[in-house]
């Protein structure tokens, strides 16, 4: 009798185990799903940036070699 109730006490415990284990993975599981979220999100708002980043008109400074030299040249 003493066997059998040390085996359903490693099964209890192994069961109790297991129940824990499947809420880490999902806790997880949600965690990773929220971060995958954020990571689509600050791409969308990079791809954005860059585009627009692209698109501005050049600066109306001329360049140095267009720059015509000082006087005490």
């Amino acid at each position: 009798m003493k066997d059998i109730d040390q085996l359903q006490a490693r099964i209890d415990e192994l069961e109790m185990k297991q129940a824990f284990q499947d809420q880490t993975i999902e806790e997880l599981n949600q965690a990773l799903t929220a971060q995958q979220f954020l990571i689509d999100k600050i791409h969308t708002q990079m791809q954005f940036l860059v585009g627009k980043v692209k698109g501005m008109q050049p600066s109306l400074m001329a360049s140095e070699s267009e720059e015509t030299p000082p006087p005490h040249y």
